[in-house]
């Protein structure tokens, strides 16, 4: 009961922000089967609910779960999806309704930030690498995380991010994958990284 109730509120703040509408324009659609739509709302339901994917599927509730795994793993590997694009038109619209809340005295702002994500124990992770942590002043293995975020000083939404690698071939514990074809977002966004 506890678990349709939320789904159900889950639904309606999705259909609010017009989801449906933001996975099309960004090109994360799917031929057959079930939807892109239910896909991701079935993946952010998920997250809301503090579970993961695989206790999901071995719960009481896993006849609601999307029917394969595989699917959903299809999904999050998928290349041609611009899931920046997507981000950024979602916090647009989050911003947009965050404004309409607030007073107009308050200031809004656009904040840079720059965090150094470790990976100590990742081997095979593609474009790892060492990079510098201005707070710890020392090279960890991992990425840096550049993100731009707008805040009212209460708030705040990311609206872009990427995870940089190091620009220097040494530095870098391994490269892009050769089986990722070269016309599709997830080439473009890798080469962004280097």
């Amino acid at each position: 009961m506890i678990y349709q109730n939320t789904q159900n509120q889950f639904s309606n703040a999705l259909k609010e922000f017009q989801m449906g509408k933001l996975l099309r324009k960004t090109n994360i659609t799917k031929n057959g089967g079930i939807s892109a739509y239910g896909v991701f709302q079935f993946l952010l339901l998920l997250v809301f609910q503090g579970k993961n994917l695989f206790r999901f599927l071995n719960s009481k509730h896993k006849d609601l779960a999307v029917s394969k795994k595989r699917i959903t793993y299809r999904f999050l590997n998928e290349t041609s999806y611009n899931w920046s694009r997507f981000l950024m038109l979602l916090a647009v619209k989050a911003a947009s309704a965050f404004v309409t809340l607030a007073r107009p005295e308050m200031v809004k702002i656009l904040v840079l930030d720059d965090t150094v994500v470790k990976r100590n124990r990742s081997k095979s992770v593609e474009l790892l690498a060492r990079v510098y942590g201005h707070v710890e002043h020392k090279f960890r293995k991992g990425f840096t995380l550049l993100t731009l975020g707008w805040s009212d000083g209460y708030s705040f939404i990311s609206t872009i991010f990427n995870m940089l690698s190091s620009t220097s071939k040494s530095s870098r514990y391994n490269e892009v994958s050769d089986t990722i074809d070269r016309w599709t977002n997830g080439y473009k966004f890798r080469k962004e990284r280097a």
